[in-house]
C-alpha cells in the first residue's frame, strides 16, 4: 500500500493550502466582470479563513468567461489575497490544446497551481483521459489538482487512472466530488495523491478517511468553521470535528441542495453586503426573491446573518 504519508500531505498542503473556496466571479448588473469587487472578495474570503482560492472553476462561471477575463480575474484575486492564500486556476476543458493554453496563461498570470477537470461532454475513455491530463500537466511546472466530478463531466476518474496519473511529478492531488468515499479511500491507500473534499456534505467523511482539506462552495460563508473542522481533524480530534460539521448541516444544505451553488453563494454574499449584486451570466439566472428569502432564514439560523 502507498497511503499518502505526512511528507506527501505536507507537499500538497504547501502547494495548494487546506481550506479552499471555489470563488464566484462577480458581475455588474450589466453583465461585465467586476474586477474591483473580485479583488475585495478575495481579500474577504482569506480574512474569513480560506488559505486557497480556486479562480475560474465552475462556481466561477468559467464556461461563460473569456480567456482574457480569466487572466484578469487571477490578477485581481492576487491583489486581494496577496501572499496569504494559494491561487489555483481552473484550466480544464474538453479541448486539450485549449487547456494547455489556459495552463500557460494561468502560470503567466501568477497562479500557484491548477485545477484540471475530467474532459466533459465528449466522454473520453480512461486511457485518453490519462493522455489528456499528462499533456496539460506537462505544459507548465505548476502543481496540478485533478477534479473528479462525474456528475458534471459524465466520466469518473477510475482508481487505475488515478494510479497512472500519480506517477506524473506535477500531479499532486485530487478534488473529489464523486460521492464515493470507498473509492477515494482505495486511491488514498494505493497512491501518493493527496485528497481534498469537493462536496461540502462529505467534507468530514472524506477527511476522516485521509483527505487533507476541502475545496468548498459553502466556504464563501463558513470558511471559519471549515478551518476549525480541518484543524480538529489534523489534531486527530474527530469528536470536535464532528461537532463543527453537525453545526453546518443546515447551512450546507441550503447553499448546495436547493439551487446551483454559484447562485446561492452569490445571493448569500449579497445578503451579507459582500457583493453589490447577485448577477450571473446566462444560462444561469440569479436567485429569485423566494430563494433569497430562504437563504436569509437559513443564514440567520446558522449565525451568518443578523
Amino acid at each position: 500500500m502507498a497511503m499518502v504519508n505526512s511528507a506527501q500531505a505536507h507537499d500538497a498542503a504547501a502547494a495548494f493550502g487546506t481550506v479552499g473556496t471555489a470563488m464566484v466571479t462577480p458581475f455588474s448588473a450589466s453583465g461585465e466582470v467586476d474586477y474591483d469587487t473580485a479583488e475585495a472578495l478575495a481579500a474577504h474570503l482569506v480574512d474569513l479563513g480560506n488559505n486557497m482560492l480556486v479562480i475560474s472553476g465552475t462556481t466561477g462561471e468559467s464556461p461563460t468567461t473569456t480567456d482574457a477575463e480569466k487572466s484578469e480575474l487571477l490578477t485581481a484575486a492576487r491583489r486581494g489575497a496577496g501572499d496569504r492564500a494559494k491561487l489555483v486556476a481552473g484550466i480544464g476543458t474538453n479541448n486539450t490544446t485549449h487547456s494547455i493554453e489556459l495552463a500557460r496563461q494561468a502560470r503567466d498570470a501568477g497562479a500557484d497551481g491548477m485545477l484540471l477537470v475530467t474532459p466533459y461532454y465528449s466522454k473520453p475513455p480512461q486511457d485518453a483521459i490519462v493522455t489528456h491530463m499528462r499533456a496539460v500537466a506537462d505544459a507548465t511546472d505548476l502543481p496540478v489538482m485533478l477534479y473528479d466530478i462525474p456528475g458534471r463531466s459524465s466520466v469518473p476518474l477510475e482508481p487505475a487512472t488515478l494510479a497512472a496519473l500519480d506517477a506524473h511529478p506535477n500531479i499532486l492531488a485530487v478534488k473529489d466530488a464523486k460521492g464515493d468515499v470507498a473509492s477515494a479511500l482505495q486511491v488514498m491507500s494505493e497512491t501518493g495523491l493527496a485528497y481534498y473534499s469537493g462536496e461540502d456534505a462529505l467534507n468530514l467523511p472524506l477527511m476522516s478517511c485521509g483527505a487533507i482539506g476541502v475545496v468548498s462552495v459553502a466556504g464563501h460563508i463558513c470558511a471559519d468553521r471549515l478551518a476549525q473542522m480541518t484543524d480538529h481533524v489534523g489534531a486527530n480530534d474527530l469528536n470536535a470535528a464532528r461537532d463543527v460539521a453537525a453545526g453546518l448541516v443546515s447551512l450546507i444544505d441550503a447553499i448546495m441542495n436547493h439551487m446551483p451553488g454559484v447562485i446561492s453563494a452569490k445571493a448569500a454574499l449579497e445578503l451579507q453586503g459582500v457583493l453589490p449584486t447577485r448577477a450571473t451570466r446566462l444560462p444561469l439566472l440569479e436567485a429569485s426573491e423566494d430563494q433569497v428569502e430562504f437563504l436569509r432564514r437559513e443564514m440567520t439560523r446558522s449565525g451568518y446573518l443578523t
